[in-house]
């Protein structure tokens, strides 16, 4: 990612939260990265009472990023549908 402009394209507020988000890009081929104030990882706690975890990506990549990132709009369902399992990110199929 050298000499490229990074975007946050989503918080989360675990790692494993966040390295789900991070493989499910790059199995899609988007390059991204986790960004963390956790003093090394000596320290993370310190994440989870800050910022959190950040996902970034290429600026390029953002808007393509963030919709496979980002869950269905409940008010897009009907009252009586659930969310086709299908439509949800790679990473969040399982749940």
């Amino acid at each position: 990612m050298r000499d490229a402009k990074l975007v946050v394209v989503q918080p989360y507020g675990s790692r494993p939260e966040a390295d789900l988000a991070k493989g499910a890009l790059e199995d899609a081929g988007i390059q991204a990265m986790v960004q963390a104030d956790t003093a090394g990882g000596m320290r993370e706690h310190l994440a989870w009472s800050g910022a959190g975890f950040k996902i970034l990506v290429r600026e390029e990549d953002a808007t393509v990023a963030r919709n496979m990132l980002t869950p269905p709009a409940e008010g897009k369902l009907g009252a009586d549908s659930k969310p086709d399992h299908d439509s949800l990110p790679p990473w969040r199929r399982f749940t």
